[in-house]
């Protein structure tokens, strides 16, 4: 019997970071040099000592699960308990995608029922964060809770984002809403909850036999069970961001660069693990200048970086000036180019001479949504030409071949596909 396991939901798509998620389920986005999104969930599992942990997947997940493995780079190969993938199957004849994130967890019963635990934490795979899950647990028991919400204070002004709560004077939750419209509370929901099990059981099996359910825990499940039942908000006060759009992703990144960044990735006392390759030490030429940045195993840094995140396997050419940008792994950038305020996935190849995230901030033309904060985006395996400019707020797609186009432009707030310029 495990007293408490972790159910991470892993499967939603992130429409809104755009061209990073067109490939890659979100969890297995990268992030801060060397990880993925999920690594600072699963870190979190370990530094608590939970070692039984479900990982739902649905859309794209071949990179995550590949990422994953069994467990082993956070030491969850084990013969008790382990990490486990858990993709949508075909209960009968038909398969069944996952319709909400509580079915998500209710197509799964049999898999938390087979080790009997007292507690289930569910978690989500797509924030970037570091919490001590036990705190929340002894609150969870201290209170005789049936479930336990964590929550962030935000500002007002963004708490529409967010699922808020509003509580009694001992913590009780009174209300729930799932991203109003006029919000009356700052206290946001994490997406983090800590249910006793045999409880959450019940309420998902009458919650998937409900046709007027869109079988969520946001929506659905935690609306209805606060005026049935004891449930509790645990304000968390540390390091959380959500990272879901372009421009909160690109600033959790920029922060890490930051004299006294607010998430400590050096603390031996609470380290964040990953699945990464092995490569050589990095290399700083003679001309090379590192001015508040990261940079990972494997870069060959020829030219200066400037308050930028530069992963494994980035080379920069002499005379290129990359400033607040994050460029992912094995990227490979040319002599003399000019990058500011840019988000360049991995495996790009960028030539001589180019420019990127130059002009006037215009607000993206097709995705105003997406790309509307001055970042230039581009997609995986792009190969960008010689004496190529690139605007604020375009995005370039995947796996495209600038050269083989004849683009030498994408003015800003445009996007560039298969199909060229729109």
């Amino acid at each position: 019997m495990n007293e408490i396991i972790a159910m991470i939901l892993a499967g939603g798509q992130g429409t809104r970071l755009g061209v990073l998620t067109e490939n890659v389920v979100k969890p297995a986005v990268p992030f801060g040099g060397k990880y993925r999104i999920i690594d600072f969930t699963l870190s979190n599992c370990v530094n608590s000592s939970i070692y039984t942990v479900g990982v739902l997947t649905q859309y794209r997940p071949r990179v995550l699960s590949t990422h994953l493995g069994v467990g082993r780079d956070w030491d969850m190969d084990r013969k008790n308990g382990g990490l486990f993938i858990l993709s949508p199957y075909a209960a009968s004849t038909e398969g069944e995608w996952y319709k909400g994130t509580a079915h998500a967890v209710a197509q799964n019963i049999d898999f938390i029922d087979q080790f009997s635990p007292k507690y289930v934490l569910i978690l989500s795979g797509d924030h970037v964060y570091s919490m001590d899950y036990n705190e929340m647990l002894d609150f969870h028991i201290s209170k005789n809770a049936d479930a336990t919400i964590s929550c962030i204070r935000v500002p007002l002004s963004e708490a529409h984002r967010f699922g808020t709560v509003i509580t009694d004077n001992i913590s009780r939750v009174k209300e729930f809403e799932e991203k109003p419209k006029r919000p009356r509370s700052q206290l946001a929901s994490m997406g983090i909850y800590i249910f006793n099990w045999p409880l959450l059981r019940e309420i998902l099996i009458k919650d998937s036999r409900d046709e007027n359910s869109s079988h969520d825990f946001g929506k659905d499940i935690m609306p209805n069970l606060v005026s049935q039942k004891a449930i509790y908000a645990y304000e968390f006060e540390g390091y959380w961001r959500d990272v879901g759009t372009i421009d909160a992703f690109w600033e959790a990144n920029i922060d890490l660069t930051r004299s006294m960044p607010a998430l400590n990735l050096y603390d031996p006392n609470w380290r964040f693990y990953t699945h990464s390759a092995e490569m050589p030490p990095a290399f700083f030429g003679k001309e090379a200048k590192i001015l508040n940045s990261l940079t990972s195993e494997g870069c060959i840094v020829n030219g200066t970086a400037e308050s930028s995140v530069l992963f494994q396997g980035v080379i920069l050419g002499r005379g290129s000036y990359v400033k607040n940008s994050v460029v992912m792994t094995n990227v490979k950038i040319g002599e003399n180019c000019v990058i500011e305020n840019a988000i360049i996935s991995e495996n790009v190849v960028v030539g001589n001479n180019c420019q990127i995230g130059i002009g006037e901030n215009i607000p993206n033309e097709k995705y105003p949504n997406i790309y509307n904060s001055g970042i230039s985006v581009i997609g995986e395996y792009v190969i960008v030409g010689d004496d190529v400019r690139i605007g604020k707020n375009a995005s370039i797609g995947n796996f495209l071949n600038m050269e083989e186009m004849k683009v030498k432009e994408v003015p800003g707030g445009k996007n560039l596909r298969v199909d060229g310029l729109a």
